[in-house]
């Protein structure tokens, strides 16, 4: 027996918004321009939402087309969110940190059709334009004029489309199985790749994390929150933060530009109760030089992208931050886990420990730690195995990329490559990672991609590049350095740089940010048995080392 559909069955992203409407229209939205600190409700957002899908609609945007994002956390990317999947097109936000050759790659890939663009970056698309040849039309956001073309694309300043298409929008009838928004990894291994979503597991993402947070006594976010969003929004879809806000119909802030100062005083100013974001944002909340003057207890921080180290932890409770970790994927929407204990160990001696672990799996989540041939390890908080997952949400494939498609997808499990211990409490706690990058403050550095950049120096004999810890960073590149003789003591960080920044950084092959911290000059490196180096060797060999 099949039921049959009706209207408004389908789980699509529009069910969000129209929660806050019903129950808390006039909640606010605060957000910063360059003019300052301004503010609207639910209502009107959802009106301007309704001229954005309008205007793009007169552009010829039609469902399934690909309309790009590349901006700061702003009220037009939140309308974005919203508008252009709610319109049967595809959001696609794109990571502003990557390299322009990425970026480039990515939009042609992607065959985006429109881009919603911070003047930030106008440049940046200026450049990349006639390269990307599906590229139709540029919207401008934060900015009072603009050049009429770049490239083959006319060029609009989006609070005129807004002002110009306020007649009623009418939203289409959508399948929860359309594809809603698609963002890319960070290219760690080769080239970045594509994962997408549908309405249905966004939906339910943004239910099953907001069923958490709202439900554990740690977290508590509900209707009285106050949410600033941190997490960049082109970074897989700000952990759907946005989404989840929405669902519960918290106030929302948005701060542009990520400015420690004004994260404070936004902070102060306007009560926040929640955040989130990757180690070294709250590294730089802690010490900035105006941090001090704040008050900024009672905040809860939720914490990933990358360990978060114990000392920091306990700076921020000194401040009276309660910093809970999360866990996830760009192919899993992202959210897995959050170590926000059950109730049982919520009077646990450990549970300030317990709250830094990788954490426990969210409703509706399947997680195993499994050996190399599937097997679940023991959950003895002792024995290492690779993180695999089952979720509604994860994405089902890579984008135009069968090959790594089932990689991904072996045995019929997403795999991480993330390697974890796994205890019988049922949490987990990642040890290490299956491939060889860099976290540094919560982006990817490619330590591969690394290594052929200097490997190109004249000097260079071979090369290994591998983290070490940074207080600030979570993570940054140190290059080991076997030279030629004649450049015996020439290598030094000061050469390898400018030799980078002159060949690579310059012509946008990699980001300035991706520069190794410290350099060190070795005899030799050690290698596996097949001739390949042994880099778990070198971290072990060079695991006090730091860079700061």
């Amino acid at each position: 027996m099949k039921a049959p559909w009706r209207p408004g069955y389908d789980l699509t992203l529009d069910k969000l918004i129209k929660s806050a409407l019903q129950y808390n229209p006039e909640g606010e939205i605060v957000y910063r321009t360059r003019i300052g600190v301004e503010r609207y409700n639910y209502s009107i957002a959802f009106k301007r939402m309704n001229s954005l899908a309008a205007a793009l609609s007169s552009l010829g945007v039609r469902r399934g087309d690909r309309v790009a994002t590349l901006d700061w956390n702003t009220h037009w990317h939140y309308e974005a969110y919203f508008a252009v999947p709610m319109m049967g097109a595809i959001l696609h936000t794109v990571n502003v940190r990557l390299a322009p050759y990425e970026i480039e790659y990515i939009m042609n890939h992607a065959e985006d059709k429109v881009v919603i663009v911070h003047s930030d970056f106008l440049k940046l698309v200026e450049s990349l334009a006639p390269r990307v040849k599906s590229l139709e039309h540029v919207i401008v956001v934060d900015a009072d004029s603009a050049p009429e073309r770049v490239g083959d694309a006319k060029v609009y300043l989006y609070e005129d489309l807004v002002k110009s298409h306020r007649e009623s929008f009418e939203w289409p009838e959508l399948s929860e199985n359309e594809v809603a928004g698609m963002c890319y990894t960070s290219g760690t291994t080769g080239l970045p790749k594509g994962a997408y979503f549908t309405h249905r597991q966004m939906v339910i993402h943004a239910m099953s994390v907001g069923l958490f947070v709202s439900t554990t006594p740690l977290i508590d976010m509900n209707s009285t929150s106050t949410i600033l969003h941190i997490v960049p929004m082109f970074h897989v879809f700000s952990w759907g933060l946005p989404y989840i806000a929405t669902l519960i119909g918290t106030k929302q802030i948005y701060p542009n530009r990520l400015v420690p100062s004004i994260i404070l005083e936004l902070i102060a100013g306007e009560k926040v109760t929640h955040t989130a974001g990757v180690p070294t944002i709250l590294y730089m909340l802690l010490h900035d030089p105006s941090s001090p003057k704040y008050d900024l207890s009672g905040l809860k921080f939720l914490s990933g992208g990358s360990a978060t180290p114990e000392g920091l932890a306990e700076l921020a409770r000194k401040r009276g931050v309660e910093v809970i970790v999360g866990y996830g994927l760009t192919e899993t929407a992202p959210v897995l886990t959050i170590a926000s204990p059950p109730t049982k160990l919520l009077s646990s001696p450990e549970l300030r420990k317990l709250t830094l672990r990788t954490g426990w799996p969210i409703p509706l989540v399947e997680l195993r730690v499994v050996d190399p041939k599937g097997i679940p390890v023991p959950k003895d908080g002792k024995t290492m195995g690779e993180v695999v997952v089952r979720a509604p949400w994860t994405t089902p494939e890579y984008y135009k990329d069968p090959a790594k498609t089932e990689e991904l997808w072996s045995g019929g499990w997403l795999h991480t490559g993330d390697i974890a211990v796994w205890f019988e409490d049922g949490s987990i706690l990642i040890m290490d990672r299956d491939k060889d990058v860099i976290k540094s403050g919560g982006e990817w550095i490619s330590s591969v991609r690394l290594e052929d950049a200097i490997s190109t120096h004249p000097g260079v004999s071979q090369v290994a590049v591998i983290a070490a810890k940074s207080e600030k960073w979570g993570e940054r590149p140190v290059a080991f350095i076997v030279p030629k003789p004649e450049w015996r003591g020439k290598l030094t960080l000061e050469e390898i740089r400018k030799y980078l920044e002159d060949n690579y950084v310059a012509k946008g092959l990699i980001s300035r940010w991706w520069l190794p911290d410290k350099v060190i000059e070795v005899d030799s490196l050690p290698l596996t048995s097949v001739g390949k180096i042994a880099k778990r060797v070198l971290r072990e060999q060079y695991k006090d080392i730091r860079v700061d």
